[in-house]
């Protein structure tokens, strides 16, 4: 697929953005891009698939309570100690879940007064990577839980900051007539670097191989979880790297667009002056944000959970886990490039609301589909390619009614208010599976979630008034 390009200075619509990259067209959207490509060492291999399913490992019980199981994974003592270690790990990512509430809408608000936005997007980043780096220290013993959960929270406070700075960048490498398509670049981007990098990892370091208790075709030592440890770092060092052309690439927003940045306290009073000048002016904009906030959660359900139901309910080996998620990536990468073309002919909201009725309407599928593989295979994968375009239209929806200059503090509020009822489709799965006692009936708390925010949705309108 041909690159979307970048807004030129001679661009009609460059006067729609905030300054414009100097760079020959395509190389700032390329460059931004490449940030999402590099994220997925956090996204897939931190937060969803490999560091986050180490830390759930009865590596990290008692050797006395995995003794005594002798291999019974039923054992009611080994269950309650992996749910105690499970429980840390959600404490360690609530308090994560406040912190980032809290001042994420003002460090993006003082990010877009002080012109430093690509600065701060480095240092976010950088932080991470240094989290990343750190779990090679986080053993395979119970000593070491609280410093693995502890280094998961961190990287998911200063990668959601760094979020915030990367979002408001889209104006700065596209128009408002591609920015639905250079958005839907970025988010396929991330996708198949997330490809790219789990088969590397799975290859490399993962895949058991040798005789001897290694893994990989490195022969990597699992003692102690060396090998994920390993797999850790170098996805830091991925991160690292491919964070660093949208640094050099994309310059910062000219001075003139900048607004006049006030003291930290002071800004809670500025943020506050925000939420009532939209609730008087753009109340629509309040209603995206709540619309948004509860099926983002969906979203985040779907892939937090839909591990678990494929190796509990469909019996998914943890190998077989991988292979799924690296041809979901397949799936969802194509599906949201096509989708960024989508919203810039039909608009981000009906991308959304397409995407929704997909997605509704294949999580009820997933309940009637019996335990063969193949069933969630097929279902998971469709249910994959929704995914992707709803993330990518509902950032462009976003950018394209912010006005110059406050970018940042928008997509701040954005990040809060999905975080504000990040407690829904979690708290809905348990209960479902409590009741029923069935895992695959979890899929109902996460579709209803979904099924809220596409209601809560419908009576957005399509075409927005730019923010006053």
């Amino acid at each position: 697929m041909p690159l979307p390009e970048s807004p030129s200075p001679e661009s009609e619509n460059a006067s729609a953005t905030i300054g414009h990259p100097t760079e020959p067209r395509r190389r700032g959207v390329l460059a931004w891009a490449l940030w999402d490509w590099g994220s997925a060492a956090f996204n897939a291999v931190v937060t969803t698939f490999v560091f986050s399913t180490y830390l759930a490992s009865s590596l990290f019980v008692d050797p006395a309570i995995v003794d005594a199981a002798g291999g019974d994974a039923d054992d009611p003592a080994l269950v309650t100690a992996l749910a105690n270690n499970a429980s840390v790990v959600g404490l360690a990512l609530m308090i994560a879940g406040i912190l980032i509430a809290v001042l994420a809408p003002v460090l993006g608000q003082r990010s877009d007064g002080s012109g430093r936005r690509k600065f701060w997007l480095g240092v976010n980043t950088f932080v991470v990577v240094g989290a990343m780096a750190a779990m090679f220290f986080v053993e395979g013993t119970p000593g070491y839980l609280i410093l693995g959960a502890t280094l998961l929270a961190v990287g998911n406070v200063f990668f959601e900051f760094a979020g915030v700075n990367y979002n408001a960048m889209l104006v700065q490498v596209s128009t408002r007539k591609n920015m639905g398509r250079v958005s839907g670049f970025g988010w396929g981007m991330g996708y198949v670097g997330g490809i790219v990098l789990l088969l590397l990892l799975l290859v490399l370091f993962i895949q058991g191989f040798g005789t001897d208790g290694s893994a990989g075709v490195l022969g990597v030592s699992t003692d102690d979880g060396l090998n994920i440890r390993i797999a850790v770092v170098a996805s830091a060092v991925w991160f690292g790297v491919f964070a660093v052309p949208v640094l050099l690439k994309v310059p910062e927003i000219p001075a003139a667009q900048r607004r006049v940045r006030v003291g930290f306290f002071r800004s809670y009073a500025v943020l506050w002056g925000t939420l009532v000048k939209l609730w008087r002016g753009n109340r629509q904009v309040l209603m995206f944000l709540l619309a948004s906030a509860v099926f983002r959660d969906g979203l985040a359900g779907v892939f937090t959970f839909g591990a678990i139901i494929a190796a509990q309910v469909f019996r998914f080996s943890s190998s077989e886990v991988l292979y799924f998620a690296v041809a979901a990536n397949v799936v969802a990468g194509a599906s949201t490039i096509l989708a960024g073309r989508l919203d810039d002919r039909f608009g981000p909201k009906n991308v959304i609301m397409a995407s929704l009725i997909g997605l509704v309407a294949t999580g009820t599928v997933v309940l009637f589909i019996g335990t063969a593989q193949i069933g969630f295979w097929i279902a998971g994968l469709i249910l994959t390619a929704f995914v992707g375009p709803v993330q990518s239209a509902s950032r462009s929806f976003l950018a394209r009614i912010t006005p110059a200059g406050r970018e940042g503090e928008i997509f701040g509020l954005y990040a809060t208010t999905g975080r504000a009822v990040s407690f829904m489709a979690p708290g809905l799965f348990a209960l479902f599976v409590a009741i029923s006692g069935d895992t695959r009936l979890g899929i109902l708390g996460i579709t209803l979630v979904l099924l809220v925010g596409l209601a809560l949705m419908i009576p957005v309108k399509a075409k927005q008034a730019v923010i006053d």
